[in-house]
């Protein structure tokens, strides 16, 4: 029992990568790109201590499940959601869905994926798959960050959907519902934009958009007072090359997809000054990369001295620079 129509398709990111497989699935052409700006993927948050985070850290995408949200309400297509107490429950009704023929994503702990290789395997409960087929206790998966469709057993995928600990899946599944008979997309591009450039710009809170930029900037020397000793301080160091690159952003934390969105944005409802935006981000993309090499060389080489923190602060408080003249001005080029 496998979905024959489905086509797998690699992607940037889990989220906005699975929503445009459902959504491509269901006869919608729409990218991933578009998907992500018009959902308001791009943000940043930075989190300096706090209980649910053993070190400090920084995010570069909104909450789990916004774009999902977010896509429903400027699009107007209808998703439909599930999540379970019982596992037993969870699996039958991911069954049942399969034999209707839908295609059906699931949030699931990226660790208990035996498909990846052991030593890429982490504990994240926010991965996003799709699940297009069964055939006895092998379930078959379209995970985009995989080239080919992978095989995974009934019983891992079990364990990945029902994890503990923070944002535990609680066996969360949906699926694509319905498409509306035609989408405004001028509304919704600019109403993504909006919404990302007031993120980015005004919310009012220190950690969050720019202000949570400064913020990393300003502490992360004062990193190594939080670190058992220098391999700890190494890792987490090096963990920011991670988050900016590896962790399905498609490089410089999302900046260079948001480009690339902006980018079709300006030929989809006529405004050429999104698209020069559209290369004036791809060169701010340029400078987080600068970032994400500078921190993986002084982790991986153990050179974390006052000086080169300092230095890491500034490329951090630069970038903050930038973005915040970039975001005005895009906020300018669509009112």
């Amino acid at each position: 029992m496998i979905i024959q129509n489905f086509n797998h398709k690699m992607a940037a990111h889990c989220e906005s990568g699975t929503i445009t497989s459902l959504l491509n699935h269901g006869g919608l052409n729409i990218t991933e790109p578009m998907v992500f700006g018009i959902a308001s993927g791009i943000f940043f948050g930075y989190f300096h201590k706090m209980k649910s985070f053993a070190f400090p850290t920084f995010i570069v995408r909104n909450k789990p499940g916004k774009m999902r949200s977010n896509i429903e309400k400027r699009l107007g297509v209808k998703f439909k959601s599930y999540d379970f107490k019982d596992t037993v429950k969870g699996q039958q009704s991911l069954d049942q869905l399969l034999q209707q023929n839908t295609p059906t994503a699931a949030q699931v702990d990226f660790f208990y994926m035996d498909y990846v290789p052991s030593w890429e395997r982490v504990h994240i409960n926010v991965h996003f798959l799709v699940v297009i087929g069964k055939k006895d206790d092998i379930y078959t998966i379209s995970d985009a960050y995989f080239p080919k469709m992978v095989e995974l057993a009934a019983s891992s995928l079990e364990k990945g959907r029902f994890a503990g600990g923070n944002m535990s899946p609680k066996g969360f599944i949906f699926h694509l519902d319905k498409l509306p008979p035609s989408i405004d997309y001028n509304k919704a591009i600019i109403k993504g934009i909006n919404k990302a450039c007031f993120s980015m710009l005004k919310i009012p809170i220190p950690f969050i958009g720019i202000k949570g930029m400064r913020m990393f900037a300003r502490k992360v020397t004062e990193w190594p007072k939080f670190a058992r000793d220098t391999e700890h301080l190494s890792h987490e160091i090096m963990k920011i090359n991670i988050l900016l690159e590896d962790q399905g952003t498609g490089g410089a934390g999302f900046r260079f997809m948001y480009a690339t969105f902006l980018q079709q944005a300006a030929e989809m409802i006529n405004k050429p000054e999104l698209k020069e935006l559209s290369g004036e981000l791809m060169k701010i993309g340029d400078g987080w990369r600068e970032i994400s090499l500078f921190s993986a060389r002084i982790g991986k080489n153990r050179d974390l001295g006052p000086e080169k923190l300092r230095q890491l602060s500034e490329m951090i408080r630069d970038r903050a620079d930038v973005e915040e003249r970039f975001f005005k001005s895009l906020s300018r080029a669509v009112k």
